[in-house]
């Protein structure tokens, strides 16, 4: 029985990849410091909890026994919170993930999936964005991220430790209560009857990923053997914020939608999609849920969850 270590585990990706693992027969131990996770999201499914920071080396020394692979979801996400507090996103996403580098090689555990994101570290470029592109982040969000890339390699590279780093693109679906990105946000401004803003003219674009297809490809890059390696995680698809909110008024014909503009905000990408052709070759990666799907199984989960207004 293959046991593991999920950082983060209490958040949105972590609580729809930790009854996956379990059900291929993994055993499971989740570090998470709360700070947006809830504790019982993952205590439903049985896991041995440890509350605690990334940050601290002590505690991840703690949380590694017994490990065999760490998936490492932990980190400070959100662009435009990067910008203002460049420090803190450092230390999350940069130092954090060394420590949990560092405490792997200690450990001797042989595999560590590193969630990256592949728009924040290539920048402005034409796409579809893909492995062999120069990294230019505007963001210090982005640069963060490109640092944990650079030290996974290093450690494959120097320690033998069998890295993957996947880049994450726009990734939505049930759990995401806390997240900034736009699905979540939008149907959280839908539920509370506020206005749906949209920053910029809405042609900006992006790659929207149904959490279920996530999960699949965390599942497949732990079964590779080659280290060091980078994967674009993604739909492959192009959409504009604006045709997002039309799929979404398209799936709620009845439902009010008041959508306000507002300026474009710094650090933040124009457009957006990826290639996945590595993926696809290297990992056998092929996401399955059309974006109306994913829409509907995404709105089904909030309206269920929202009976006592604890998402906001």
């Amino acid at each position: 029985m293959k046991s593991y270590l999920v950082t983060g585990g209490c958040g949105f990706i972590g609580v729809n990849l930790i009854p996956r693992l379990i059900e291929q027969g993994g055993r499971v131990r989740v570090l998470d410091n709360l700070s947006l996770g809830k504790r019982e999201d993952v205590e439903q499914f049985g896991v041995d909890l440890h509350v605690g920071d990334i940050r601290d080396q002590a505690a991840f020394a703690r949380a590694c026994k017994n490990i065999d692979a760490v998936v490492h979801l932990a980190a400070h996400t959100r662009v435009v919170e990067s910008l203002s507090d460049p420090q803190l996103n450092f230390e999350i996403n940069a130092i954090g993930t060394l420590n949990v580098l560092q405490a792997c090689r200690a450990a001797g555990i042989s595999k560590m999936i590193f969630a990256s994101t592949g728009g924040a570290i290539l920048g402005e470029q034409e796409p579809p964005v893909h492995e062999g592109m120069v990294p230019r982040p505007i963001s210090p969000y982005g640069a963060s991220k490109l640092a944990g890339e650079a030290y996974c390699s290093a450690y494959s590279g120097a320690y033998g430790l069998k890295t993957v780093a996947l880049r994450f693109s726009n990734v939505y679906g049930p759990y995401s209560y806390h997240k900034g990105s736009v699905v979540a946000q939008f149907f959280r401004n839908l539920l509370r009857g506020e206005s749906i803003v949209i920053y910029g003219d809405g042609e900006q674009t992006r790659d929207f990923l149904y959490v279920a297809d996530l999960v699949e490809a965390i599942l497949l890059a732990d079964k590779i053997k080659p280290a060091g390696e980078v994967f674009q995680i993604a739909s492959g698809r192009e959409t504009s914020v604006r045709s997002l909110v039309g799929a979404m008024k398209a799936m709620l014909p009845d439902h009010k939608f008041d959508v306000r503009f507002e300026p474009a905000r710094p650090g933040e990408i124009l457009r957006n999609y990826a290639s996945i052709e590595k993926a696809r070759r290297i990992l056998g990666f092929d996401p399955k849920t059309q974006l109306n799907e994913g829409l509907r199984k995404t709105w089904q989960w909030f309206i269920s969850h929202d009976r006592d207004g604890t998402i906001k």
